[in-house]
This record gives structure tokens, sequence and C-alpha cells, in this order.
């Protein structure tokens, strides 16, 4: 017999279960009600007093568990009652026990401390430029001390002994900001004359009188604080100097924030209210002054703390800020500090360190150089170190004061930039832009007799190292080499003309050894930002010191690190150095048997490829690498790639030094000629 539907249901496998659901919700609010009616802790609800009873708003009382913690399995079997109050009145009204737990209740814990940033993520994970730099971790400081040590090495069947330097001392505290070339007092003390500024050239210590110790931090250096923060601010401790505040500080230079900062409004002696406005009023003047485009190399010449230069690297143009070591103190070192190109470099008697035709624009805003001496020759090497068709833009009291004397130095800085052809193309305000010509057609119209002539035809305007001044127009080459540059990014991987007259043994696929230099390095930096994660490195300040056509820059650009490169030409080899300036880059001609005009602790990574092989035949490898510690930050890093037969001796003074070597093999495998030794450098104390 068929049973009716209900009694299907009812055998069918639903209805127990949900049965059985029915019975453990009914136990559960149950016990629920049991251990919430008068137990001593277990406490959910409480009960409505009289008072609140009548009352048209209902009231929640907090329980007396609040911030409390329970052990349920002590509560529920204890059975004794509690003593004193309790054992006196063992049932207690849960309104009772509400106020009660409310008077016992704990203060409110207090606020979490505020927390402090130390890196690009903040506390709820997101990137953020506003974080703090901590002291050094402690496993990048070393207590060095400031003894030498030397080893002696006797080969055996040999009479003689070899000294090798198994660590290299501290120099003493007050070399920290020893610039060996600019700093040698003996040499300076016996200079004939310094009337045109020879105390500020270079005057290095002779041949084995060289650097042979470790210059140390200032007490209290702490990390740099990153780009692009660097750019407003930076550690009082990395340059402890107040002297410009006192100076400058008025003129919206510099001033000091709290104790421990320096800080950078952006002003200058002329643009006290900001280079960016500067900027926009110079371009307004002349429109085709367009800064990142036609535009993209300028030299700052006085540049004081590198305003001008700090705010032109937002809009694609570089600047090299250059300004001697005299009595506005450390200006090139807080330059480097905020993460600026800059060097020491002054106007004197011998030319800069940059090719002919090199800057897009010259600039000198209050530089306090005197332009006209000496029939104009500073003026001169001005024109000899500016691109044909570029502008000159000068801001100083006379171009727009009405005193006599200022007014007299306006007409002979008329007269003399007449001789030189160039044109004034406009006068505005305490401003004054003057464009040099593209050819040496008004030169050669000038009349007979002319101040100053032309300079011979075979004076080389690129030949700089250790040369005089001359006062002469340097010529423009007859077929444009230098004028028809591509507009910025363009230039960078354009093969340029002056490809074709550099010195090098390859004479008709140069285009194409061009090309393959910046493929291949490229390739290598493409390969350091994926396996070493490169742009995780707080790299800003790069110095690549054999840099050929400037291929390891180009490839930083291309890669898109947020650096700018030094390339340094070595004197040992070819003058590439107008083929870098052709491409938009920065460089400077260098001898690297000696030291290199610039503050200790200036450079975040230095890259060195073929060098060693090459200088090891004129000068000592220890010169160098001491020369390499004195300009590196602590935290900095080191690459070298050379051949294998000088790696272990470069290993052997990187340890000497305190630094920490690794040695890689290259992407050719273990069986190639070359070798990576990749070094960090660490903060040494005494």
């Amino acid at each position: 017999m068929k049973l009716p539907g209900n009694a299907d249901f009812l055998k069918s496998q639903t209805a127990i279960k949900f049965a059985a659901f029915v019975f453990i919700s009914v136990s559960f609010f149950y016990l629920g009600k049991h251990w919430s009616d008068g137990s001593r802790q277990l406490v959910f609800f409480s009960r409505q007093s009289p008072s609140s009873a009548t009352s048209s708003v209902p009231s929640v009382a907090i329980s007396p568990n609040f911030n409390k913690e329970l052990n349920v399995s002590v509560l529920i079997n204890a059975t004794e009652v509690e003593t004193s109050s309790e054992s006196a009145e063992p049932v207690i009204s849960n309104e009772r026990q509400s106020v009660s737990a409310l008077k016992a209740a704990p203060p409110p814990p207090p606020p979490p401390p505020e927390i402090k940033s130390y890196g690009i993520v903040d506390e709820n994970g997101t990137m953020s430029d506003e974080f703090e730099i901590g002291e050094f971790d402690p496993d990048l400081v070393e207590n060095w001390g400031n003894g030498t040590e030397i080893e002696t090495e006797t080969n055996k069947g040999d009479a003689k002994s070899t000294f090798r330097v198994k660590k290299f001392g501290l120099c003493d505290e007050s070399m920290r900001e020893f610039i060996p070339c600019l700093d040698n007092v003996e040499a300076i003390k016996r200079l004939k004359s310094t009337k045109n500024g020879e105390r500020f050239e270079r005057h290095c210590p002779e041949k084995g009188k060289g650097l042979n110790c470790l210059v140390p931090p200032p007490k209290g250096y702490r990390p740099p604080i990153p780009w692009p923060r660097s750019r407003d601010e930076v550690w009082f401790g990395n340059v402890p100097h107040s002297r410009l505040v006192d100076d400058k500080g008025g003129q919206n230079w510099i001033s000091r924030k709290g104790k421990d900062k320096f800080k950078f409004p952006g002003g200058g002696t002329q643009f006290i209210h900001g280079a960016d406005q500067y900027l926009d009023q110079m371009s307004k003047m002349v429109p085709e002054i367009t800064f990142g485009h036609h535009i993209r190399l300028v030299l700052d010449v006085g540049c004081g703390v590198a305003s001008f230069g700090a705010y032109l690297l937002s809009r694609n143009a570089i600047a090299m800020s250059i300004a001697p070591k005299d009595v506005h103190e450390n200006q090139i070192q807080f330059a480097l500090e905020r993460g600026v190109p800059a060097m020491v470099a002054a106007f004197a008697t011998r030319r800069l360190l940059y090719p002919s035709q090199a800057f897009d624009l010259i600039h000198c805003s209050r530089c306090r150089i005197n332009w006209t001496r000496d029939d104009g020759i500073l003026l001169l090497e001005v024109n000899r170190m500016l691109r044909a068709g570029g502008y000159f833009a000068w801001a100083a009291q006379p171009v727009y004061k009405h005193e006599q004397a200022l007014e007299e130095q306006w007409e002979e800085m008329l007269n003399l930039t007449t001789r030189l052809c160039w044109n004034l193309v406009k006068k505005e305000g305490y401003i004054a832009i003057w464009q040099k010509p593209f050819n040496n057609s008004c030169y050669l119209s000038r009349e007979e007799g002319t101040i100053p002539p032309l300079c011979d035809p075979n004076d080389d305007p690129d030949n700089v190292w250790y040369v005089d001044l001359k006062a002469c127009i340097s010529r423009l080459p007859e077929n444009g080499y230098g004028a028809n540059v591509a507009p910025w990014p363009a230039r960078l991987q354009t093969p340029p003309d002056r490809l074709q007259s550099i010195r090098i043994d390859s004479y008709i696929a140069r285009k194409e050894h061009f090309k393959a230099e910046s493929k291949y390095w490229n390739e290598i930096v493409a390969s350091y930002v994926r396996s070493l994660h490169w742009k995780k490195f707080n790299l800003r300040n790069v110095m690549d010191m054999r840099a050929g056509f400037g291929g390891f820059a180009a490839a930083l650009i291309d890669n898109q690190l947020d650096a700018w490169v030094l390339n340094v030409v070595p004197v040992s080899g070819p003058n590439t150095l107008p083929v870098i300036y052709d491409r938009g880059l920065i460089g400077v001609m260098h001898d690297w048997c000696e030291p290199f005009d610039t503050y200790p602790r200036t450079y975040d990574f230095l890259h060195a490829a073929g060098l060693f092989s090459i200088e090891r035949k004129r000068c000592n490898m220890s010169t160098i690498m001491l020369e390499m510690d004195r300009i590196l930050r602590p935290g900095g890093r080191v690459y070298i790639r050379d051949s294998i037969d000088v790696m272990d001796e470069l290993k052997d003074i990187a340890k000497a030094m305190g630094w920490h070597p690794a040695l890689r093999d290259t992407s050719e495998g273990p069986h190639a000629s070359y070798r990576i030794l990749a070094c960090d450098k660490r903060l040494l104390r005494s």
C-alpha cells in the first residue's frame, strides 16, 4: 500500500536533517538563555531595569566582559561562591553588574605610536615620496681604524721583497672634504701670480705623493635623501656648513630646516622668486629657446647651489653647473648632494675641460666674472664652448642699472660681443640674451686687424687638457659639423656629423660602430635592470669613467632610470667628447693618473669598462681605486668590467679599502676573457 505524500516526506532524508537542525537550534537557544540568566560571567544581554521598562527608548547595557579575557573552562567548572561581598549577596542583578563593570573597566588603550616610514611604501602599502631616511644599517657600518697595514712578500730565490697594502687606514678628520688638486696648499703658495684666478685651477700633487688613505665622512653622515626630494632638502650632517645660509639666505638660495636639514627654496641672487619663473621669462623673451627640445645642454657659470640646473631637469634639459672652490663655501658639494650635475671649475687661465660647441645655452647670473678683461679672453672661452647658433644669457647689474660705472661695463660688453659677431636678440628687465652665428661668414667680413682675431686654422678647439686660454675666436667647421644636431630626444640615438672627425681606427663604418656600441650597452643595462633590479638601487649621481660614445649613459635613459651620468673621456684614448655632447649628454676630459675635481662622497655609482687594463700601463691601479673611494658615497656601488688579468689585484685593493667585492661572469659565460667586479662601499668609522 502506498503511503500518503506526508508520510513520504517524514521518511525522507530532508525531513530528518530539518528536524535535527531545529533540535540543535533550540538547544543552543536554551543554553544561551540559561547561561545569561544570572550567571556570574557569561553575560550576553542585560535585562531591562524597572525604570527603563517604561521608557519608549530601548537601552543596551555594555557587557561587563568588555575588554576582559575569559577562561571559559574555568567558568564552567567553577562551583564555589566568590568571597567577600559576592558570598554575602550571591545574586546580583545584571544592571548592578553593568554599573560595577563600567566603574572597574580599565582605561582605553593609548593611541598607537606615530608610524615613521623609512621606505618608499607607507603604512597603507602605497607608494609615497614622504618618508625619512634612517641611519645606516649596522651591517653596512664597519669599525675600521686609522692605521694602514702593509704586508711584505719575499719570493723564493729572489732577494727583493715586495710590499702590499693589506688595509688602507682612514685619513685625518681635517681631510673629510679634501680635493687633492684644488687643496694643494704648497703648490698654490709657489704660484707667481694669482690675479687671474690661478689658485682656483688644478695643482695636483707630484707623482707618488698623492692620496694614500681613505677620506672619512663627517660625524653624523647619513644616507642621502633620494631624488626628487633631494632637490629641495639635504641632511645638514652630510654637508655641515652654514656659512651660505648667513651669506645668501636673504636671496632665497638656502635656509636651515630644523636642526638636521638644509632647505633649498629654488631661488638665486638674480631670481629670488624662483628658477621656474626665471626660466619661463627666458623662453618668453626668445621663443626659440625651447628647453628640452632645441635647448638640451646648458652650462651654468657661477651656479651657486645649482637651483637653475635643478629646475631645468624637469624640462628635459640638463645643465653642467660649475663654480670655483672659493669663499662661497661648498656650493658645488651642495649641488651634488641635491642630485644635480655639477663640477668644481673656474674661468681663469686655462681652457675648461669641455669640447667646442658643447652647450646650446650658456648662462651667467651674477657670476662675478669680468668678461671683458684681457681683450675678452674669458668670453672667447664661452664662445668656444657655445654651439653654433647657441645663446648666451647674462643677468647682471650692468644690464639694468644706470650707474655710470655699470653703464660703462655694459658698453664694453656690447662692443666686445659685436666684435665676436654675436647678435643681441633681446634685453628685458635684468636679462640680456645674445646668439652666436651659425658659420664663419661674419668673422671673415670684419675689418682687417679687428680684435680679437680668428684662431690659427691648426688650432684644435677640442684640445683642452692643460691648454691655456687663447685670445682668439675659435673657427667653426666649414662643413657645418656641430651646428646641425637633431632636437631632443631624437639626438640621443642619431649618429652626429662630428662622429666623422673623431680620431679612431674605424674610418669607414663609424655609424655602425656608434650603433653597435649603443645596442651593446642597452642590452647589458636592460639585463642589469631585469636580473639585478637596478631600479631599486638609489642611483642618481652616476659616473662612467671610460665613456666611449656615451652608450652606457644612453642606455640608462632608454631603460628609464632616473639618474644623470657624467661621461668621462680619458686623455689616454680618442677624444669622443664632441660626439657625447652632440647626443645630448654631458661629459668631461680627465687623466685618471690624477685626482678628479669633485668633493668626496658625491657619486652613487661608478662604472669602469676596460679602464684598468689600459691605464695600468701609465699609473698605479691603487691610485685610481683610492680616488674612486674618495668620490664614492658610503652605500654606493662600483661595477668594473675588465680583463681577467687585472681582476685579482683589483679585488685585493677593494678589500684593502673596506669594499665588499664580488667577481661575476659576463653574459658571454665563464670562459670569456672579461669579468665583472661588483663592489659595495661601506661606511667606515675610526
